[in-house]
């Protein structure tokens, strides 16, 4: 196996629909700008109150990535 190197960043997902769906949302929007993803994982949910009714689901996720820095 050859040495790797992976960089680590927090995202933030949002839904209506549940926590699940934030976290979907959240590492399918992810995975259009970073390439070779590897761990997501969940560091905080809360939820978006607005009028006393729940507006949105939130997580967010510690994501992790092959770092493919220049030689």
């Amino acid at each position: 196996m050859a040495d790797s190197v992976y960089k680590i960043i927090e995202i933030v997902g949002s839904s209506s629909k549940g926590f699940d769906a934030a976290a979907k949302v959240a590492i399918e929007r992810a995975s259009k700008s970073l390439r070779d993803l590897r761990i997501a994982e969940v560091i905080a949910q809360d939820i978006q109150i607005e009028k006393g009714k729940v507006k949105a689901y939130r997580v967010k996720l510690k994501v992790s990535f092959k770092f493919e820095g220049g030689k």
